[in-house]
């Protein structure tokens, strides 16, 4: 497969980026429009939210970026059950206010239909702004071959139909289609463990040889 953007792993200075390319992803979307119904507060309550998440999954996972900045994935290694991240409750008020409880509700949704056999969850996918299907791509490619040399199976949520057929072609199969609130239906998909991995060892981790912004970015990718 002829992928040309490279990717690498995000470090904790990339924060600002990723939660800034989550939340313009997930922004104009349904779900995104039932989570914080006031539209002019919505930027602002999805990316306090997401921080949580993100910083979560520095700890607990991998994020990646492509190398312009301009697309994200998040996810968490799941061999056991994972703590909450720290201080949950009282953030999660207080970056949700009113809405506090529309998250927990998608919480115990995704939390009810996630597989109990250990593996890699890739839980956000963020590829806002033009030519999303072949950063998406690119994106996810270069990730799923760090993933692999983990030797476990991979699980995802597609949240769009292009989400779907990008997981599909890349050797996810679908698991099972359920609502989550906000008249959305999300489709898990999974990819078993590669057979040709060879044990744990980790893949070098590519530095970027120039510095990016991490200040806002216009145009990116998500969890």
């Amino acid at each position: 497969m002829n992928v040309n953007l490279p990717v690498v792993r995000a470090r904790w200075c990339d924060t600002g980026r990723i939660v800034d390319l989550v939340t313009e992803t997930l922004a104009p979307t349904a779900l995104g429009a039932w989570l914080v119904p006031d539209e002019p507060h919505r930027p602002q309550v999805l990316a306090a939210v997401t921080r949580i998440w993100v910083e979560h999954a520095l700890l607990f996972g991998d994020v990646f970026l492509l190398q312009d900045g301009s697309a994200a994935t998040v996810w968490f290694h799941r061999y056991r059950p994972l703590p909450p991240p720290h201080r949950y409750a009282a953030r999660l008020a207080e970056a949700c206010g009113a809405q506090h409880d529309r998250f927990r509700r998608l919480d115990r949704s995704l939390a009810h239909r996630r597989p109990a056999e250990a593996h890699n969850h890739l839980a956000l996918l963020a590829v806002p702004g033009p030519d999303a299907g072949h950063r998406a791509l690119a994106l996810v490619t270069g990730a799923q071959r760090w993933m692999d040399t983990l030797n476990l199976p991979s699980y995802a949520e597609a949240l769009t139909e292009a989400d779907r057929d990008l997981y599909r072609r890349l050797g996810y199969t679908d698991r099972d289609a359920f609502p989550v609130p906000g008249d959305t239906t999300l489709h898990g998909m999974w990819r078993p463990a590669p057979v040709s991995a060879g044990g744990n060892a980790r893949l070098p981790a590519r530095r970027r040889t120039a510095r990016t912004r991490n200040g806002r970015a216009t145009g990116w990718a998500l969890r």
